[in-house]
C-alpha cells in the first residue's frame, strides 16, 4: 500500500508513499533531474531503506500538450487527486484561447485554497537589502478567490455590455467612467474562503510559536471584499481562538472606549502571557513595512492578488524566486502540490545555468509536510553549506564578491555533496 491516505486523526503517509511529479516545461526538466537525486540521497541517508519514495511522473504543460492535445490532462488530475501530494516544476501558461493558467486550474480544481510560501535568508545569499536576515516570514496567500476566479470579460464585448447594462439599470452603478470601452472584472471575496484562509494561518502561527500574525487588505478602498477579509479574519482570531489570541480590533475597541493607555497596557499583558497578537496592514504600507521594520511581521494572511506581490516582493529581499519555495494546501482533503516558484526561463533551458533550490525548498516543504522532518532539515543544511562555498550558479555568483560561477550540475553535486 503506497497510498497516502487522510483521516479524522490526519495525514497517514506510508513507508513507500507514491508521489507524482511533473518535470515543467523549459528548465523544468533539468533542475528535475538534480532536485530528484538529492531527494533520494537525502530518504536513504536519513532512514536508509526503511522509508523511499516512489516517484510518479504524470504530464502537464507543453509536453503534456504535445503529446496529448491537452495542457492539463485529465489522467494527471486523477492520479494526483489520488495519491493527494505531488510536486512540479515550472510550467508553461498558454497563450491565447483556452486554459488560463496551468497553475490556477490546479489550485481550483483541487480546491487548494493555501498557498504558502516561506521566506527566510540563507546565509551568503546576494541581497538588496542591508539586513535580509531581518526578513523571516511565512505568507499565507489565498489560493481560489479574488481576481484569480478568473471573472471577466473583453472590452466590448457581448458580455461586458450586459453586465455594464445590468449594473447601470439594476445596480444604479454610474461611477464607469468609460463603459462602453470598458473590460469588466469580478472579485468575489467570501467569508468562508477568508475564514479558513486565516484559520489556517493561526494555526501555523501557534503550532510554531510566532508572536504576530498580519493581515494585509486594501480594506480602506474595496470596503465589502477587502475590508470584508479583514473583518472575517478578526472573527476567527476572536470567537475560535479567544483564549490564544488578542488582536488588534480589541485594541481599538478599548482604546476608544477607554483610552489609550488602557489599550496599550491589555495589549502588553497579552504579549507577556505570550498570546498570539493579530494586527491587519493596509497593502501598500505593507509593502513599505517589510522593507524598513521586517521584524514586525511574521506570519501574513492575504487575499490572492496581495499575496502574490507580497510574495515576489520578499522573495527579492532574501535573494529572489530562484530560491522561493511554494506549496499549496487544502487543508481538509489533504491535498498538497508543491512547486518552483519561478518561471520556465526557456532562453536557459538545456544550458545547465540556472539555479536549483526553488523545487528543493519546495521538496523540503513536502518532506515537512509528511512528517519527514529529519530529511527536510538534511536539504536544508546542504542548501546553506553549498551556497557558503561562494561556488554559485549565475544568478548568485553576479552579485557576491569572490564568488565562482559553476554549472547546475556542479552546484547540484555540491548540494548532493553536503547532505
Amino acid at each position: 500500500m503506497h497510498d497516502i491516505q487522510m483521516t479524522k486523526e490526519g495525514l497517514v503517509v506510508p513507508d513507500y508513499p507514491t508521489i507524482p511529479f511533473i518535470k515543467g516545461d523549459g528548465i523544468g526538466p533539468e533542475i528535475w533531474e538534480q532536485a530528484q537525486r538529492i531527494f533520494d540521497q537525502a530518504v536513504f541517508l536519513t532512514y536508509q531503506e526503511k522509508k523511499q519514495i516512489q516517484w510518479q511522473e504524470v504530464l502537464a504543460g507543453q509536453r503534456a500538450f504535445d503529446e496529448t492535445g491537452s495542457y492539463l490532462p485529465q489522467e494527471t488530475l486523477d492520479i494526483i487527486k489520488k495519491q493527494l501530494i505531488s510536486i512540479k516544476g515550472p510550467l508553461t501558461t498558454p497563450i491565447g484561447e483556452g486554459i488560463r493558467s496551468i497553475n490556477v486550474a490546479l489550485r481550483q480544481t483541487l480546491d487548494l485554497y493555501v498557498c504558502m510560501r516561506p521566506v527566510r535568508y540563507f546565509k551568503g545569499v546576494p541581497s538588496p537589502v542591508k539586513h535580509p536576515e531581518w526578513t523571516d516570514m511565512v505568507v499565507f496567500r489565498e489560493n481560489t478567490e479574488d481576481i484569480y476566479a478568473g471573472i471577466e470579460f473583453a472590452a466590448e464585448s457581448i458580455e461586458a455590455k450586459k453586465l455594464m447594462t445590468f449594473l447601470a439599470d439594476e445596480l444604479n452603478v454610474t461611477n464607469i467612467r468609460f463603459p462602453k470601452t470598458s473590460a469588466i472584472g469580478i472579485k468575489p471575496i467570501s467569508s468562508q474562503g477568508s475564514k479558513r484562509l486565516v484559520r489556517a494561518a493561526i494555526e501555523h502561527a501557534l503550532a510554531h510559536q510566532k508572536q504576530f500574525v498580519t493581515l494585509v487588505h486594501k480594506g480602506n478602498i474595496m470596503k465589502f471584499t477587502e475590508g470584508g477579509f479583514k473583518k472575517w479574519g478578526y472573527e476567527v482570531a476572536e470567537q475560535e481562538y479567544a483564549e490564544q489570541t488578542f488582536t488588534y480590533h480589541t485594541y481599538d475597541t478599548i482604546k476608544k472606549e477607554l483610552g489609550e493607555d488602557q489599550a496599550n497596557q491589555a495589549l502588553q499583558k497579552a504579549q507577556q502571557a505570550g498570546k498570539l497578537i493579530v494586527k491587519d496592514c493596509i497593502a501598500d504600507i505593507f509593502l513599505e513595512e517589510i522593507i524598513a521594520r521586517p521584524k514586525d511581521h511574521q506570519v501574513i494572511a492575504t487575499m490572492n492578488l496581495n499575496g502574490d506581490y507580497i510574495s515576489d516582493a520578499l522573495a527579492a529581499q532574501v535573494g529572489g524566486v530562484g530560491i522561493s519555495p511554494g506549496a499549496n494546501f487544502n487543508l481538509q482533503s489533504g491535498h498538497a502540490v508543491f512547486e518552483a516558484t519561478h518561471g520556465t526561463a526557456p532562453k536557459f533551458a538545456g544550458k545547465n545555468k540556472v539555479n536549483p533550490c526553488s523545487v528543493l525548498l519546495s521538496g523540503v516543504l513536502m518532506f515537512r509536510y509528511l512528517g519527514w522532518g529529519e530529511v527536510a532539515e538534511r536539504i536544508e543544511r546542504a542548501i546553506e553549506q553549498a551556497i557558503a562555498s561562494k561556488k554559485v550558479t549565475f544568478d548568485f555568483a553576479a552579485q557576491l564578491p569572490e564568488a565562482v560561477e559553476v554549472s547546475l550540475s556542479v552546484f547540484s553535486q555540491q548540494i548532493f555533496d553536503q547532505l
